[in-house]
Formats: C-alpha cells, sequence, structure tokens
C-alpha cells in the first residue's frame, strides 16, 4: 500500500501527519543546534538550551501554568505517569484511580501495592467510561494522598469531570494527577482552573510533536523523588541531585531537536485554538457513529451519539475478530486503525469487552470528512461478509 495514500485514523497513538512547521524545526535543530543544552556555555549550546526554554514556555500558556520550569520533560506520558507515581507515593498511602485507567497508570499502582504495600481504589464508571465525581469522593479515605483520573478514555474516548474531582481532591487535602494522554492540544485544560497538581502529557499525540517527547506539570508545592540521577549541567559539584527546576528531575542529554518539534506543534495549536480542534474532531465522530450505527452488527463503544467526547470511535462488529477487521481496512481498504486492548483492560471491563477487544478509530485535526467516510464505506462492504445472527 502507497505511504501517500494512507486513511490514517489512529491518533489517538500518534498524530500523523505532522504540520511542516514541526518537520522544519526538527530538521533546522539537528541541522544546527544538536549540542548538549546546560552543559556548555558556547553558542551552540546556549541555542539548545532555548529550543527547551521555548518548549516549555509554550506549553504553559497551553496549559496556563504559572512558571514554565514547573515542567519536567520526559520520553512520553509513560514516563511522566511513572515519575509523577513513584515519586509522589509512600508506604500506607492509599490511591483513588478509576476503572479506565490505562496500563500507564494501572500498572505502576500495581507494582506499588506489592513493594511498598499502599492500597488503591479504582472507581467504577459506568458502560461508557463516565465517572461520577460523587464516588471519587465517596472512595477517599483518611490515608489517600492522591487521586489519579484519566482526562479521556484511549478506548471509550469519555471525557471525566475533572474540574469537578478537583474541587473535591481540593476540600480533602488531596493531591490530583491527570493523565493528560487523549486531552493535551484537545480539551481546553488550566491547571489551577481544574485544580491539576501534576499533569502528565505526550508530545506525539494531539500536541502534534515528534515521538519521545512528553513532561509532567508539577505544582510548585510538590515535590518529587526524582526516578533518575545524574548528569543536570547544574550544579556538578554536588553528590545529590539539584533541587532546582526542572533539572531535578530531567537526569541526562535531553530530546533537543524532539522539543524543538514540539514547540512547534504546540504554537500550531495556539494558532489553531484548541476549541477549533474539539469541535472539528467531535463533529467527525459523531459522523462515523451516526453511520457505523446503520450497519447492522456494529455495536458502538462509548458515551452515546450527541454526547462530549474525544475524538476517538471503538467499535465491534458481530461475528469477527477485531484484529481480522483492522488486518482488513489496512491490507484492502489503505485505513490505518487499531484494534485489541489498547493497553486499558480495565476500560475494556466497564465496556463489557474484555473478552474480545475492538476495533478504535481516531481522528485528528488533518482528519477530513472523505477520509472518515471511507472507514464507513469500508465497513459496510465487510459487513456483508458477517451476517447479523
Amino acid at each position: 500500500m502507497d505511504r501517500q495514500k494512507v486513511i490514517y485514523l489512529d491518533h489517538a497513538a500518534t498524530s500523523w501527519p505532522k504540520p511542516p512547521e514541526v518537520i522544519n524545526a526538527v530538521r533546522d535543530a539537528m541541522l544546527y543546534d544538536t549540542a548538549n543544552p546546560g552543559r556548555g556555555s558556547h553558542a551552540m549550546a546556549v541555542r539548545s538550551s532555548r529550543h527547551l526554554f521555548n518548549a516549555r514556555k509554550q506549553l504553559a500558556k497551553l496549559f496556563r501554568i504559572s512558571n514554565p520550569n514547573d515542567i519536567a520533560f520526559a520520553s512520553n506520558t509513560t514516563a511522566a505517569l511513572n515519575l509523577a507515581i513513584k515519586g509522589f507515593v509512600k508506604p500506607g498511602d492509599h490511591v483513588v484511580s478509576t476503572a479506565v485507567e490505562h496500563n500507564s497508570v494501572r500498572r505502576p499502582l500495581e507494582y506499588l501495592k506489592q513493594a511498598i504495600g499502599i492500597k488503591v481504589t479504582y472507581v467504577e464508571s459506568d458502560a461508557y467510561g463516565i465517572i461520577e465525581p460523587k464516588r471519587v469522593e465517596e472512595a477517599i479515605v483518611p490515608s489517600t494522598t492522591l487521586v489519579i483520573v484519566n482526562h479521556s478514555s484511549n478506548l471509550l474516548g469519555a471525557i471525566a469531570p475533572v474540574a469537578e474531582i478537583g474541587d473535591i481532591c481540593r476540600r480533602h487535602g488531596v493531591k490530583l494527577l491527570v493523565d493528560g494522554a487523549q486531552s493535551a492540544g484537545i480539551l481546553p485544560i488550566d491547571v489551577e482552573a481544574m485544580g491539576i497538581d501534576m499533569l502528565a502529557f505526550p508530545g506525539h499525540k494531539g500536541l502534534l510533536g515528534p515521538q519521545g517527547t512528553g513532561g509532567l506539570y508539577i505544582h510548585p508545592n510538590i515535590d518529587l523523588t526524582p526516578l533518575l540521577h545524574g548528569g543536570t549541567g547544574s550544579q556538578s559539584e554536588a553528590p545529590e541531585q539539584p533541587n532546582v527546576r526542572p533539572d531535578r528531575y530531567e537526569a541526562g542529554t535531553p530530546n533537543t531537536p524532539g522539543f524543538a518539534g514540539l514547540a512547534a506543534g504546540v504554537q500550531y495549536i495556539l494558532n489553531e485554538s484548541v476549541e477549533t480542534i474539539h469541535t472539528k474532531e467531535w463533529r467527525l465522530t459523531q459522523l462515523m457513529m451516526e453511520q457505523l450505527s446503520a450497519i447492522p452488527g456494529i455495536q458502538l463503544l462509548g458515551p452515546s451519539i450527541g454526547q462530549q467526547r474525544t475524538g476517538i470511535v471503538a467499535f465491534n462488529l458481530e461475528g469477527a475478530e477485531a484484529s481480522e477487521l483492522s488486518f482488513i481496512l489496512d491490507q484492502h481498504y489503505g485505513i490505518a486503525v487499531r484494534a485489541g486492548y489498547h493497553c486499558t483492560p480495565l476500560a475494556h471491563a466497564s465496556a463489557g469487552t474484555l473478552e474480545k477487544g475492538a476495533v478504535r478509530a481516531s481522528v485528528g485535526c488533518f482528519t477530513t470528512e472523505e477520509e472518515a467516510l471511507a472507514l464507513i464505506d469500508a465497513m459496510k462492504e465487510i459487513s456483508v461478509h458477517y451476517p447479523v445472527g
């Protein structure tokens, strides 16, 4: 299949194509600014440092963060979540999370249950992936120190009421960690207004940057134990990891060209506006859901037509394996989707698809109506070979 003719509906995994501005920024950084940032005072090292500062500054503007240095860069959302969870939770702590979390949250929590004896409560969602704030509040006990919420399910597209949960956490003196893997660059995020104490985000999805980029916003009142210790370019004479941010959490040489590209991606989003992007993606999901629901044997997952969701439409076809459908769509129609369990068995259990998984089509800010309709036409043809009943 010609790569230029692919219909790409896998934006929940990684956005593609990238804006030309992102590609140019990565290329220029590779050509001219590949010195180690913060590790020297020569001109190229200084320019490299500016790429990182520019990315932090753009992200701070997008997420309404007062101090850009409260953003610690990471290689992806998984690394950021591990830093937040393992750097914050202590022996004997109780953590509240939800039944639609990605394995990037669940697995660190399960590891800490065994390693240091923490306790975890996973708040149930409804079958559509919706989390009721009152259930979160009911799960909080005196030993609760942290609530972790997936802003949007990577399977169901359901959007969590983060601001309401943030208010609950503030009233109870509990910190709130938000997994923004499916919301950063797609949904409006204001860390102060929404009561977010830590925000983990990817660079390569809704922020339109390269893979290998991401980060964690850490409220200035929170001090995490670093996961990595080593060179930072600052306080090199000290045997301990420096306390200054963001160096405390960024040991080793960063992905400078990647973050130069991420800065360009965030600037693109700021120019377009998050609200404009979300509205476009929502309209495409509604079109896909309306058309898919008319095909006999199709089961849609997540919030119903007309309800808010991110640009994710997961579905199954009666009598067909999800992996088989994905293969047919790819090989015969040039349509890229993802099938399986999407690293979120908890969400599949909530949706009742833990035994079979699902096909996930996800749109991005460059997806066209014609591409969305191509999936519909393909599924109409495929469904004929899987008669209902």
